[in-house]
């Protein structure tokens, strides 16, 4: 059995102070030097993605607590499998750890890849700079122009950057510990800029980028909405040629209340932006929500809806955005690929002129 002794704050324990045994850790990811005790075979990890997750002893909410892991905890990802719904939730997906089970949706799929330091910025449109990929679990960041702008920096105990997220890099430096720091910046961010851990960034090339069929004119993206079906499907003259889950607007805010705002508009809709990166803010003061960095972003609605990764839930399948289409980052990817127009790397960001781009249809019976 592993716990976490009382005496710690969560604070502390979000600073990586633990007690733990097995598999189980929280490390500081920001130098990309960090190890999971054990291995795997796959080298998949987990994230604990929400406040606290129970480790349990059988794929099910009834069976033992072994102990908890609180947000940003790390563990080692052996396979997932099918046990018990928890009361009010959809998913029947749970993560087998060395240790024991945690409910699949608390848990993000990451990997720890430590990268090469590039020796020069590219110069680009935009300045010297590159788009970059997360990918560790998560990288610290130190803010190198305060006081902070963004509300969900105000709100962070440890401002951090998480795997899969993609940002834009345009300086570089070598810190008092020997290791490169990249500046961290958004383009259409609050203006936030940051030092980070260079190794936790992989630049986004244009191979990442290369369109899928693009020769093929007659695409459309299916989004069936529908609570008990969330799924989205790409088709190329009427054949499908792509599928994953999603999780689309929920239309209930947390205490239950319907939100019709936040369902996902139904209807024939065109791709009229795409951008590689994105800082998603919307909602009210309470039930708002400011999040950098959202990879291969679609938008195909007026009011910002969008197909995008997603880096905050693994609880695919079940509605619970605020009117986009959460799907995972390397669906994500693929289908931002896959529509039309196509993105370079250099801005990373088309408008497109009516009558738009892909043609998404988003229905819900």
């Amino acid at each position: 059995m592993y716990w976490y002794s009382k005496k710690f704050s969560r604070r502390e324990l979000l600073k990586g102070v633990v007690a733990f045994g097995g598999a189980m850790a929280i490390y500081p990811w920001l130098d990309g030097k960090a190890k999971v005790i054990g291995s795997s075979e796959s080298n998949k990890l987990g994230r604990v993605c929400s406040g606290l997750v129970n480790i349990r002893s059988k794929p099910s909410i009834k069976a033992e607590s072994l102990g908890v892991l609180y947000e940003d905890a790390v563990v080692i990802w052996l396979r997932e499998v099918i046990g018990e719904i928890p009361g009010g939730m959809m998913n029947a997906r749970w993560v087998e750890t060395p240790d024991g089970y945690i409910y699949a949706p608390s848990l993000q799929p990451v990997k720890n890849i430590e990268n090469s330091i590039i020796e020069n910025l590219p110069e680009t449109s935009l300045g010297k700079g590159f788009w970059a990929e997360v990918t560790i679990p998560y990288v610290d960041l130190m803010l190198n122009n305060p006081p902070a702008r963004s509300p969900w920096l105000k709100e962070a105990i440890n401002p951090r950057l998480y795997y899969s997220q993609i940002i834009w890099i345009d300086d570089m430096k070598i810190g008092a510990d020997g290791e490169t720091y990249y500046q961290v910046n958004e383009r259409y961010g609050y203006g936030d800029i940051f030092w980070a851990n260079a190794k936790a960034f992989r630049p986004i090339t244009e191979k990442d980028l290369e369109p899928i069929s693009p020769e093929v004119e007659n695409k459309m993206v299916y989004v069936d909405a529908t609570t008990s079906r969330q799924y989205l499907t790409c088709l190329e003259n009427d054949v499908e040629v792509y599928y994953c889950q999603i999780s689309s607007g929920a239309k209930w805010n947390s205490d239950g209340q319907i939100v019709e705002s936040w369902g996902t508009p139904p209807g024939v809709h065109r791709t009229w932006r795409k951008q590689i990166s994105t800082h998603m803010t919307g909602g009210t003061t309470g039930g708002g929500w400011d999040i950098p960095g959202v990879g291969w972003t679609i938008l195909f609605s007026g009011t910002g809806v969008a197909i995008h990764s997603t880096f905050w839930h693994n609880d695919y399948g079940t509605p619970r955005s605020h009117g986009c289409v959460n799907v995972k980052p390397e669906d994500a990817q693929w289908i931002f690929r896959w529509t039309l127009p196509i993105v370079a790397s250099d801005p990373g960001d088309v408008t497109i002129p009516m009558p738009g781009g892909t043609q998404i249809d988003v229905r819900e019976f």
